[in-house]
């Protein structure tokens, strides 16, 4: 019997091992096998046996090929329904509420930002306060030196627009979670609703995402750069969305060209050739090494998306190692994509069962 630790995994893999079988949930991704869609089992195994070895510690992890889950599994207590934190993976998401306010003709990313608070200006805006605009929010490059940080019971839009801007916005990559905050803020202005309530209708209800949770300020506007509860295949939906480029079901959801931009290189942020971090920002999504690009989250949230592999891969996890959990990707899984369908491998679909069935989860990441 397995024990009360041990990943829940046994169902949710006989799934994933079915050619054909859709998930439990109205609007569940289509499954099959891995071999089927061009992977190879072992080589999953070899991942997943590599992480459960050396990331403390994973949470969950569901696999994408050709529009099919090729494999899944989440460590107890975490469920298949259970809504996981994203930290700043919810960053992706709040962009793709501006692409849509943008589409709508509601603004442009070339607007001040300034143009929006009139009333919550601080008295002598500065001439590069004046200068930022809308698309500087998105890339991270707003000309702070470091991020604005406002008190739990400030005004945090006039805390933000209160902070020094020293630098030309546009000419320096800062990390700044106010920033997509501000992104949320402007798309409420405009639409009377927060990114929440307008994203329900145009992105989380078109792909089968129930219930989805995003936290609010004192002010009572979705936080945007974290604050976004889903579950580990409403972010394989949301990756597959953008692999897509944006297309779902038919149907355009997301403009290609929001798409096109919001996942390509916007600034730069390195040189940094071996980390995932130093590659380019683009809006609120991060350009990986092997033509890939993601949307990641603080303790190893993870959506990335491989073009040239036609896949996603969403983790979820309480770790303090995101480049470990990025280099096993890189190592175990990329190699094991092949162009064209694999022999069936009982064998080793079988060994893979076994692996997920028989892990089980430590206690986090140690603090210092």
């Amino acid at each position: 019997m397995i024990s009360r630790r041990k990943m829940i995994c046994v169902l949710m893999v006989a799934l994933a091992f079915a050619p054909g079988i859709y998930a439990q949930t109205p609007g569940g991704l289509p499954r099959s096998t891995p071999e089927a869609q061009g992977v190879s089992s072992k080589a999953i195994r070899e991942f997943i046996e590599a992480a459960d070895k050396e990331i403390n510690t994973m949470h969950s992890f569901m696999l994408m090929r050709h529009g099919q889950v090729v494999a899944e599994c989440w460590w107890k207590p975490q469920t298949p329904q259970t809504p996981h934190v994203l930290w700043s993976l919810s960053k992706s998401f709040a962009s793709t509420a501006v692409g849509l306010a943008v589409a709508e003709g509601k603004l442009s990313v070339d607007d001040p930002v300034i143009k929006f608070f009139p009333d919550l200006l601080p008295e002598n805006p500065s001439e590069n306060l004046k200068a930022m605009k809308v698309r500087d929010l998105l890339t991270m490059s707003t000309g702070h030196d470091k991020e604005p940080k406002p008190a739990p019971d400030a005004h945090w839009v006039k805390t933000f627009l209160a902070h020094p801007v020293p630098h030309k916005p546009g000419s320096k990559f800062v990390y700044n979670s106010q920033a997509t905050y501000m992104q949320s803020a402007i798309v409420q202005k405009v639409t009377g609703q927060t990114i929440l309530e307008y994203l329900q209708p145009r992105l989380f209800e078109p792909l089968g995402i129930k219930n989805p949770k995003w936290d609010a300020s004192p002010q009572g506007v979705s936080i945007g750069g974290w604050g976004l509860f889903i579950t580990t295949e409403d972010i394989a939906k949301f990756g597959q969305l953008y692999l897509q480029k944006g297309k779902w079901n038919g149907k355009q959801l997301i403009p290609e060209s929001w798409v096109k931009d919001a996942t390509s290189k916007q600034v730069e942020n390195g040189p940094k050739p071996n980390s995932d971090w130093g590659q380019g920002y683009g809006y609120q999504f991060w350009q990986c090494r092997n033509g890939a690009f993601r949307g990641d989250g603080k303790d190893g949230q993870f959506c990335i998306v491989l073009p040239e592999q036609d896949a996603v891969i969403a983790i979820t996890a309480l770790t303090g190692n995101m480049q470990g959990q990025l280099n096993l990707v890189w190592d175990k899984l990329l190699p094991a994509f092949q162009a064209k369908s694999l022999e069936a491998n009982k064998v080793e679909e079988e060994k893979l069962k076994q692996v997920l069935a028989n892990l089980s989860a430590r206690e986090g990441p140690t603090k210092k």
